[in-house]
């Protein structure tokens, strides 16, 4: 493993001006719905709405004037592509997002609105990265990962690392995963403080959970889901972090899933995407794991079409 529990205090320390400390948010309701301690943290209030924000400028802001220079590159499904769109212009430089056409207009819209150039390909993963080797070629950017990369995983773990120092003697922490970068990351900080961590995925898109449970990494899948920002398969550098490191990963149905962001829309005002509501899905779904226990709960984002809700 190359990336490390102090790689990601060294993250927290250089993105520290480029991002918020989001806060941690509690309920009462939801602590007895669920029957444990649910600490929330708020990442839905993070810069560009979501947690990529610290993978984004913790890359961005690791690499050398040459290599920024020509701007940066990557393919995302939304919320990455906004970071990295953002973080290129607290640079000064240009960011060119590969974007899949059924990604939503939200998501593009934030992209273009951070100042960067979306580039739509079909929406698969190879796709993804066939245009992106297009556009790197043109414009010699340097390619930014969305989430399988060394720099991205110390700077997701960041949002642990404020999480078990604002509330301290957690149990477990519940994490999304998709690509997996902020569970591998998490993972680093939660085996500081002898706290279990687990993945929560859709059923509809659960290449996480059989590689998991087969201890063979699945590369190919046809997603199926609500939740947008789960839709790519897990990088292999994290898989290696998370196979050691996790608890289990947890499915949820998109039924699941809707009730769970009513609740956290009702119950703590917050607008999260699917993608974060399927934490407190899962925790809901397996009260017998949770039960009793104080547990962390990362609400990873918060860039919704309002135009569009699942419910």
């Amino acid at each position: 493993m190359s990336v490390t529990y102090r790689d990601v205090i060294h993250a927290a320390s250089r993105i520290a001006e480029g991002i918020h400390c989001t806060p941690i948010m509690t309920s009462e309701l939801l602590d007895a719905e669920a029957g444990c301690e649910l600490f929330f943290k708020c990442e839905n209030l993070q810069k560009a709405g979501a947690f990529k924000s610290r993978g984004a400028v913790n890359a961005v802001f690791s690499m050398s004037a040459d290599d920024l220079a020509p701007g940066v590159a990557t393919h995302s499904s939304g919320n990455h592509g906004a970071a990295l769109a953002r973080a290129a212009s607290l640079k000064g430089v240009p960011a060119y997002i590969v974007v899949p056409e059924n990604a939503k207009q939200v998501k593009k819209e934030a992209i273009t609105a951070y100042g960067g150039q979306v580039i739509t390909c079909e929406s698969t993963l190879p796709a993804r990265e066939a245009k992106l080797v297009e556009v790197i070629a043109e414009t010699g950017a340097t390619f930014v990962p969305p989430y399988d990369a060394d720099d991205i995983i110390a700077g997701q773990g960041t949002a642990a690392l404020e999480l078990v120092e604002q509330a301290p003697g957690l149990d477990c922490i519940v994490v999304p995963v998709g690509g997996g970068g902020l569970l591998a990351g998490t993972s680093l900080v939660a085996e500081q403080v002898n706290a279990r961590v687990y993945g929560a995925e859709p059923v509809g898109a659960d290449d996480a959970h059989r590689s998991f449970h087969s201890g063979e990494l699945v590369t190919e899948h046809v997603p199926d889901t609500i939740c947008d920002g789960l839709l790519t398969t897990v990088g292999k550098n994290n898989f290696d972090i998370i196979r050691d490191r996790v608890t289990d990963i947890l499915l949820a149905s998109d039924d699941e899933t809707r009730a769970a962001m009513k609740l956290i829309w009702s119950r703590l005002k917050q607008a999260v995407e699917p993608s974060s509501a399927i934490a407190l899905a899962v925790i809901l779904k397996h009260p017998d794991l949770f039960s009793g226990k104080s547990v962390g709960v990362m609400l990873t984002g918060g860039n919704v079409d309002l135009d569009h809700l699942p419910f």
